[in-house]
Order: C-alpha cells, then structure tokens, then sequence
C-alpha cells in the first residue's frame, strides 16, 4: 500500500505595500475631504458617499479572511453594506438643507469626520481588524485637532510669520557677522 502525500500550495501573501495601501488610504482621503469643505465651505456629498463605499471595500476585504466559509464572509458581507448603509444615511441627514440652515461647513466637515471616525471604528471592531479601528481611533482624534486647527489658525500663522523673521533675522546676522556685508 503506497501512500500519496498531497501537497497544499499556499499563495503568496501580497507584498507589505499592496496589503497596507488601502489602509493608508482612508486617512489620506478623510484629510482631504475635511480640508476641501473647510476651504471651500461647500458640502461633498458625493464625495463623502465614495469615501464610505471604499472604507467598506476595505473593512471587506481586511475580514474576508477571517471567515473560513462562505457563510461567516457572508454574513461579512452583509452586516458591512449594512454598517455603511446606515453611516450613509446619517451623513445624509447631516446634509439636509434644514440642517445646513443651523450649521456651516466647517461644523458640517466635523461632523461628518465623527461619523465616519464612529463608523470606521465600529467597523473595525465587528471585522476584527486592528487598523481599520487605528483608522477610526486616528479619525476621531483628528476631530478635535481640526477644530483648534480652524480656531488658531490666525495665532499660528502669526506663530510661523514671527519664527521666519527670527530665523531670517538671526541668518542675516551670521551672514554680517562672517564679513559678508
């Protein structure tokens, strides 16, 4: 009786950049978006909209390999369209007229960074995946950071202009004081 050994070819795992680009992305995204309706004080819907169905490509893709059958990628699949259907809804709620009556751009882009921060977060939890809930623990942390940002903006531009003119004025000094004159 001979015995057959089957062998089981394992595919390669994709290389470090292609597995943490999408990863990278969704902050790179979130940032933009915040930044374009801060400087133009114009809602992006559409734009918003792309930039969940991708975070919901992406948590898909994170946890698909967590589910050993169809059934669990499935369900996947599923409770995702979900998640980000609601986050879709309420974003759109943000949006409505009589809400932007009450509240300008610079309120609105904060709010809809929290709710994808809290979307992408839960998100990360249910797929079991660390760095789409880093992603939503960064995104929250960038809510407050935005709003000090946008209220210091005066202050911190002074800020730089006066460290330019120290630097400026401390160069111009070693320049006259090496006989530069």
């Amino acid at each position: 009786m001979s015995e057959t050994i089957e062998t089981v070819s394992i595919p390669p795992r994709p290389k470090f950049w292609a597995r943490e680009l999408p990863f990278l992305v969704i902050p790179f995204l979130t940032v933009s978006g915040v930044g374009y309706m801060s400087m133009t004080h114009k809602p992006i819907v559409g734009y918003w909209e792309l930039v969940a169905l991708f975070i919901c490509g992406t948590c898909i893709f994170a946890g698909w390999h967590n589910g050993s059958e169809n059934k669990a990628r499935w369900r996947l699949v599923w409770t995702q369209l979900l998640h980000w259907g609601a986050f879709l809804a309420a974003m759109n709620l943000v949006f409505l007229p009589s809400v932007q009556a009450v509240a300008d751009a610079d309120s609105t882009s904060l709010i809809v960074l929290l709710l994808l921060a809290l979307g992408t977060f839960i998100a990360g939890v249910h797929t079991a995946s660390w760095r789409i809930g880093l992603n939503g623990v960064v995104m929250g942390a960038c809510v407050p950071a935005a709003a000090w940002l946008d209220q210091s903006a005066l202050f911190l531009s002074l800020g730089i202009i006066l460290v330019l003119l120290v630097g400026a004025a401390a160069l111009w000094a070693y320049w006259r004081s090496r006989g530069h004159s």
